[in-house]
């Protein structure tokens, strides 16, 4: 029970922090706040991730993960995502990485850190808060 209340606290200053603070905004959204969400759940093939997600109030569609360990969340995948429409929105290496009771997350393109985020398993799957992050 501490641990979830925990969770969710850090969850909600995250959202906070990232709505008030942050000025890496989507280029095609400016009034989008820079917060996402993303609930990864594990697919029949073993290392593969189903990803319901979305960013700000503006945006959200599913995606798949590839790549990953034949058990657990954490690991290295490549994620495809894509709109509520089918159209492809963007696709990163992902990193996931178990820190003591929750979890760590970096998307990376092109090398370059994109987002960040931070979750917690949850009995349907790994629940992540994100941002993007600041060229």
């Amino acid at each position: 029970m501490r641990r979830s209340v925990f969770v969710t606290a850090l969850l909600t200053c995250l959202v906070l922090t990232s709505y008030h603070a942050s000025t890496a905004r989507a280029s095609d959204a400016p009034d989008v706040p820079n917060i996402g969400f993303v609930l990864y759940t594990r697919n029949y093939a073993p290392g593969t991730l189903s990803a319901r997600w979305m960013y700000g109030y503006a945006y959200s569609g599913s995606g798949i993960a590839t790549g990953g360990p034949q058990e657990g969340f954490a690991g290295h995948y490549h994620v495809r995502y894509f709109y509520d429409s089918g159209e492809f929105s963007d696709e990163y290496d992902l990193v996931i990485e178990k820190a003591k009771g929750s979890y760590r997350a970096t998307w990376i393109s092109k090398g370059k850190v994109a987002a960040i985020g931070v979750g917690m398993e949850h009995e349907n799957g790994l629940a992540i808060g994100w941002r993007r992050v600041a060229d």
